[in-house]
């Protein structure tokens, strides 16, 4: 549809102008630094950065009302720029201009409802939040939708030549990385680090697939991370971690499409998150709290964040009811199925710790809880999951694992509605299924085979024949209608067919 075909108080509200005073504040310090330029830690105290909306009271001006036709409406509108992520421009980008945005199909995507039997066997109303449906196949796309329109914008205006952009891996990163820079070309070209062989295949071949220059560094992601932030610290490049805080303001806009999706009522809802490295966590935090504040929303929603015993740091540091007796300790992860969350040290805990304090307190009572889970629980969980229609990533069957251990402790109740973010799609992390099915996982994963839950392809060759076709030698005739009867009758009989009634 186009803008004049829409009622005409909403008409002006429709193409966002470019508008916002938007700085970077440090979230120590709290002092603020122009965005004309690349910057992810504050020059002064070394903490790191949140973009602050200076003139953000004059999204309070507009009643909620019409903010939600505002949102509504832009559904329909054909315009590439505002189908992603910003439909909701003014929340996570007023100073974007529509022609500096890269859209590549992120966003908007898709909340399924688990089957009835799921449900019961869980206890409780859910869905999944499939992000695996993003382009690059994860949520990291959210955020570097934002991050790349960002570099965008200054090459355009003249205020960045050539860029080389760089990011530390568990996988999902890297790969949506590496296919915005890709889509920049030639102004931007990419690199990645990724852990040695702590990163799936499917995986590693999408930078590979995207001309990005990969390295495998020894150790685990938090040595990657460490390296990249040295080069940010001395070379001119464009971080592209959950550091950056672009990345966050683009994740952002999961918390706004859940609010849209539910007609903008939250009451009784509650989000469920694998935490990695903390950005996630922290910018569907912040995506709520500027809703709430702008009136779009009037109550705000549970969120649970999830860990994994093998990568637990923020679930150790909630564990003190205590806040002045809170001390953050980075974690020795071990070998996690959970492979996206396998963080020690998250970079956004600052972030995180903040904000769930704020967020509290707008609250009214606590409303941010942590939980941690089992890999046994991971992996079974996920299984269940997909056994029932869905398409959840090991970081999916953690947040369903989070929310059997949620409901056990009774932070969710039986009227609760349940969003469970599954951040990547399952193939990337078929190995895992198939180490499952084959019972291969090595001890240190702690993780033993249900047999209701294992699968595998039956080969089927009944004995007595004697002529079977292959690729170079097809059957004919009577041996092929043979071949066909006899194996049709195979089937059934390990199916338990009864023959169709005459």
């Amino acid at each position: 549809m186009k803008v004049d075909d829409f009622p005409s108080h909403i008409q002006p509200y429709l193409i966002p102008n470019v508008s916002g005073q938007v700085v970077y504040r440090c979230l120590d310090c709290e002092t603020e630094y122009d965005i004309h330029r690349l910057l992810y830690t504050c020059p002064a105290c070394k903490s790191v950065l949140l973009l602050t909306d200076l003139a953000f009271d004059r999204l309070k001006q507009i009643p909620s009302g019409t903010w939600h036709q505002i949102f509504d409406y832009r559904k329909m509108l054909n315009i590439p720029a505002l189908q992603g992520i910003y439909r909701f421009h003014e929340f996570i980008g007023p100073m974007m201009p529509l022609d500096a945005i890269i859209y590549l199909g992120e966003g908007h995507t898709p909340m399924v409802e688990a089957n009835a039997y799921l449900q019961d066997l869980v206890g409780a109303r859910f869905y999944f939040k499939n992000e695996g449906q993003n382009p690059s196949a994860s949520f990291k796309d959210r955020g570097m939708a934002s991050a790349l329109s960002y570099i965008n914008l200054l090459v355009n205006t003249g205020k960045l030549g050539d860029v080389l952009a760089v990011c530390a891996s568990t996988g999902d990163t890297s790969a949506s990385a590496a296919l915005y820079a890709a889509y920049l070309q030639p102004a931007v070209k990419s690199a990645v680090l990724l852990p040695h062989k702590k990163v799936t295949s499917q995986q590693l071949a999408q930078p590979l697939g995207s001309g990005a220059v990969v390295f495998e560094i020894p150790g685990v992601f938090d040595d990657s991370m460490k390296v990249v932030e040295a080069l940010s610290e001395q070379y001119n490049v464009a971080l592209l971690n959950s550091k950056n805080a672009w990345r966050i303001w683009g994740q952002e806009s999961y918390s706004y499409e859940i609010a849209q999706d539910f007609d903008y009522d939250m009451d009784r809802k509650v989000m469920v998150v694998p935490i990695g490295n903390a950005g996630n966590i922290t910018a569907i935090i912040s995506g709520f709290l500027k809703f709430f504040e702008a009136g779009i929303i009037d109550g705000l929603p549970k969120i649970i964040g999830v860990q994994s015993t093998h990568a637990n740091p923020v679930y150790r540091y909630y564990l003190e009811p205590d806040p002045a007796k809170r001390h953050f300790a980075p974690v020795k992860v071990r070998p996690s199925v959970a492979q996206a969350a396998m963080i020690g040290n998250p970079v956004s805990m600052p972030r995180v710790i903040q904000l769930v304090e704020t967020y509290n307190h707008k609250a009214g009572s606590q409303a941010i809880f942590f939980a941690e889970v089992e890999e046994q629980a991971i992996m079974d969980w996920q299984l269940t999951a997909n056994r029932n229609g869905h398409i959840a990533c090991t970081q999916g069957g953690e947040t369903l694992a989070g929310l059997v251990e949620a409901k056990g402790r009774g932070i969710v109740g039986k009227d609760d509605v349940v969003v469970l973010n599954a951040t990547a799609h399952a193939l990337k992390f078929a190995g895992f299924q198939a180490m499952y099915f084959e019972n291969r996982f090595p001890p240190e994963f702690e993780i033993a085979p249900k047999a209701s839950l294992q699968n595998a392809p039956r080969l089927v060759h009944p004995q007595d024949l004697d002529a079977v076709p292959t690729p170079d030698k097809p059957l004919e005739g009577k041996d092929f209608d043979r071949f066909v009867q006899r194996t049709a009758e195979a089937i059934a009989e390990a199916l338990a067919l009864p023959p169709r009634e005459p």
